[in-house]
């Protein structure tokens, strides 16, 4: 047995499946010892082995079976070591540059280092917070790219003889027809990541030079994220918070691909699932699931399509209903008449901004009357990267970013530099920028006399910050730059 030494803190890591099987971990390091967490009720005598290959003196500490899942899990999920269904030793580079052709493969029959690279980068992927790993087949390599807090930058070049064999490996993880090479197919992987669990959803698409796959990882435990970890404004959350307390209506969540507009949603769901209410949702996909709560998925191979999928679930009792997504009159028919029936609706539609999506609706075809009287909030979002702390650098605003933030010229705000702490990106992490639109009884009117966004706008923001006034905040607290606020901004079309 080899141990591995992390070289940032200089503690000694045991081999993920020994930690495991013989219930020990180590915890710490100081000068005068080694500090050990073993599992209650596991074998003491393994601590003698852990001391020969540590060669010094160990400080042990008893833990109970919880408390020791959760070192497990922070110190091989979350510290860069992987394990369980993912339980690969070996550094990603030395993989990359050492994996064999596909002619060596099939020889030898062994495909061995062909899984070794796919849990190698779903483990990177999980370390690193990426969302999105794209596996990408050209004539001359097969390219793996990852899209890390909203950012998608290439990060292995492999041959491009390996290909099929990497994707008949993960096809065979998802349970796909590897036959099939000729249609789009989607399907879901489920692992463990060091006691952590992982959702991956794997979608492939034929191409001129192999089937491209994009796996999207999904961490369980963001299911159950509350509205209190959202980061809010106060006054939004309340808008939120109230919205979701009223007994029917329609609650609306809106922004482009990728703003987090599911996270939120789920949140509210989260409030709102104390056992009292019967929630059910029909979702393309089911991204994460949740306890208590009634999920069902989409499938158009059958005819089950958002409307269809609302209308069998109004027959199912319910009290709130979650549509994944508003795409069609039709669904927004059905979500509207749900509302006048004494149900909570909640449901996202991809707009702009919060006023572009009473717009929306009405180009639908709702009638303004029924919009004015089921509507009850519309949260506009999106995300923005948050600055590394470690490497931040304040500056004066010049006149062009004075002049794109509206703020003045020569204020202090931060740019991002780069290191080893953000891998050089000069960020760490995103944060949510919000909108809301409370319809209060001059909303209505506006609605009612069709009003339109400039219109809504002026009335709903007289006294609050819209999108792009929260961003600039953002900007001026030193929390993003001004080149992330205008790129969030302009993506949505709101610069």
């Amino acid at each position: 047995m080899t141990m591995v030494v992390a070289p940032e803190a200089e503690v000694p890591v045991l081999p993920y499946g020994f930690a495991k099987r013989f219930g020990v971990v180590i915890t710490g390091n100081d000068d005068a010892a080694i500090h050990v967490g073993l599992r209650k009720g596991d074998d003491p005598r393994v601590l003698a082995e852990v001391r020969r290959l540590v060669g010094r003196p160990l400080a042990v500490e008893i833990v109970e079976a919880p408390s020791f899942d959760r070192l497990l899990s922070g110190n091989y999920a979350l510290g860069g070591f992987t394990g369980g269904a993912i339980d690969s030793g070996d550094e990603l580079g030395l993989l990359v540059d050492n994996i064999p052709s596909a002619d060596d493969l099939l020889d030898t029959q062994d495909d061995a280092p062909i899984i070794r690279l796919i849990n190698g980068l779903i483990a990177e992927a999980a370390r690193q917070n990426v969302s999105d790993i794209h596996i990408e087949p050209y004539e001359t390599a097969l390219i793996v790219r990852m899209r890390a807090d909203g950012q998608l930058t290439e990060r292995h070049r492999l041959p491009a003889n390996v290909a099929g064999m990497v994707v008949s490996r993960i096809k065979v993880m998802a349970r796909l027809d590897i036959a099939e090479r000729r249609l789009p197919q989607d399907g879901r992987i489920g692992l463990t990541l060091g006691g952590k669990s992982l959702d991956v959803r794997v979608s492939t698409l034929p191409s001129r030079a192999g089937e491209r796959v994009v796996l999207r990882l999904l961490d369980k435990e963001n299911a159950g994220i509350d509205l209190d970890a959202l980061g809010m404004p106060a006054a939004i959350d309340r808008v939120f918070r109230n919205a979701l307390a009223e007994p029917n209506g329609i609650v609306l969540v809106t922004g482009p691909t990728g703003s987090g507009k599911t996270t939120t949603l789920y949140a509210g769901l989260r409030l709102l699932n104390d056992g009292s209410r019967n929630i059910l949702t029909v979702e393309d996909p089911v991204e994460y699931a949740v306890d208590g709560i009634g999920q069902t998925q989409v499938n158009p191979k059958v005819g089950l399509s958002f409307a269809t999928g609302l209308r069998a679930i109004l027959r199912q009792d319910p009290d709130t209903v979650m549509v994944g997504e508003i795409r069609d009159s039709e669904t927004a028919e059905i979500a509207i008449q749900a509302s006048l029936t004494g149900h909570l609706v909640l449901s996202s539609v991809h707009t702009n901004d919060a006023a572009g999506a009473i717009t929306r609706l009405r180009d639908m075809g709702i009638e303004p009357f029924l919009l004015a009287s089921t509507l009850r909030a519309v949260v506009a979002q999106r995300l923005v990267r948050r600055l590394c702390r470690d490497c931040a650098v304040p500056h004066p605003a010049t006149a062009a970013e004075a002049a794109l933030i509206g703020i003045a010229e020569a204020a202090i705000i931060w740019s991002a530099a780069g290191c080893p702490a953000c891998s050089n990106s000069g960020y760490r992490g995103r944060l949510g920028v919000f909108e809301a639109i409370r319809i209060t009884d001059e909303i209505r009117r506006l609605i009612l006399d069709g009003g339109d966004e400039s219109a809504i706008m002026a009335q709903a923001f007289a006294g609050a910050p819209a999108l792009s006034g929260a961003a600039r905040a953002l900007v001026i607290a030193g929390v993003t730059t001004a080149e992330e606020s205008v790129r969030v901004m302009r993506s949505g079309g709101d610069a």
